[in-house]
């Protein structure tokens, strides 16, 4: 082979794969940081090379920010909490929820300090409780309030972000908390574990973190969104296939930690707190065959308690449960 022949041949590959990678789609997954298997997915390049995506892992501090990022368009796929969910539905946001990321449980909890006087819910009429306002948190709190017969008039609730709750916290001007992680841990130094999400899902305030997506972006991306889905999926089943191997030394663990900033001995605790569903299991009839219903109760609920002003009368438009069917194949 000629040099000019063995040079146009290198310059014509070159110019290939530079045009495979301008046409590759950039896109934006939002999530809150939590350190659950799907975050194994920011750590390699699966996910791209199943989609065909040039992917930016764009954390979240709050569900109201989700959605103002996809009200922008800015963002096309993310994490979302049940509550942010009914918000932002019944605004006329035009998104799905199409998976489970995770149930939450104590991953979300009332932290009192040990010097407050707080030993139950019902100990905090006249106190001062932070929680990020429109959050998973926030109904969770209101729940276990409405079930003590406190009203939101009994009890000083501010709303802050983690990180301010965190400064407050260590300021001494707030009694308690709602909060996840990493803030949850920080403040548990101080502080003791009143009642997580697990105990107000008994009674009758269920949350979770959901997969949402813009729906004109997944109607022209199907088969990417299942690819997404599919690999959520996998790592999701590697955990829970055996979650005791998933220690602070494990392999597993040190990559969630280095991918959100998580204490690795603090991992497996925090693990604990969430339910990962497998999407064989997210499609049944208790999940997302009754998602739609449950988030026309939560937005009832918001709006009860004065936190939207308006509720739809059907939620089913919102909940397109076919990328998870397709994912579970």
């Amino acid at each position: 082979m000629s040099l000019n022949l063995k040079t146009l041949l290198l310059g014509a590959a070159a110019s290939a794969l530079l045009a495979g990678q301008a046409l590759a789609e950039k896109i934006i997954i939002g999530h809150f940081g939590n350190p659950t298997p799907m975050q194994l997915l920011s750590t390699t390049d699966e996910l791209a090379q199943a989609t065909g995506w040039e992917i930016e892992w764009r954390k979240f501090d709050a569900g109201t920010d989700v959605i103002a990022a996809m009200a922008s368009g800015d963002v096309v796929l993310s994490e979302l909490g049940s509550s942010p969910v009914a918000i932002g539905t019944s605004s006329g946001l035009d998104i799905q929820l199409i998976a489970y990321s995770d149930v939450i449980g104590k991953a979300e909890s009332l932290i009192a300090r040990a010097d407050a006087g707080i030993a139950s819910v019902a100990d905090l009429k006249g106190k001062t409780v932070a929680v990020p306002i429109g959050s998973t948190a926030h109904y969770s709190l209101m729940g276990a309030l409405q079930h003590e017969g406190l009203g939101e008039a009994d009890v000083n609730i501010l709303g802050m972000k983690p990180d301010d709750i965190a400064a407050a916290w260590g300021q001494g001007t707030i009694d308690a908390a709602w909060i996840w992680q990493p803030v949850q841990s920080e403040i548990l130094k101080t502080g003791t574990l009143v009642i997580g999400a697990d105990q107000t899902a008994e009674w009758g305030f269920p949350t979770y973190d959901g997969w949402v997506v813009d729906r004109a972006f997944a109607e022209a991306n199907a088969d990417k969104v299942v690819a997404f889905l599919k690999a959520v999926d996998r790592v999701n089943g590697m955990y829970l296939a055996d979650p005791a191997a998933w220690t602070a030394d494990s392999a597993e663990v040190k990559a969630l930690a280095a991918a959100t900033g998580a204490d690795p001995a603090q991992v497996p605790g925090i693990l604990e707190g969430f339910t990962f569903l497998p999407m064989t299991t997210q499609v049944a009839d208790t999940w997302l065959g009754s998602a739609a219903p449950q988030i026309k109760v939560t937005a009832e609920f918001l709006k009860g308690a004065g936190r939207i002003d308006t509720t739809l009368d059907d939620y089913s438009a919102f909940v397109n449960p076919s990328y998870a069917a397709a994912a579970a194949q």
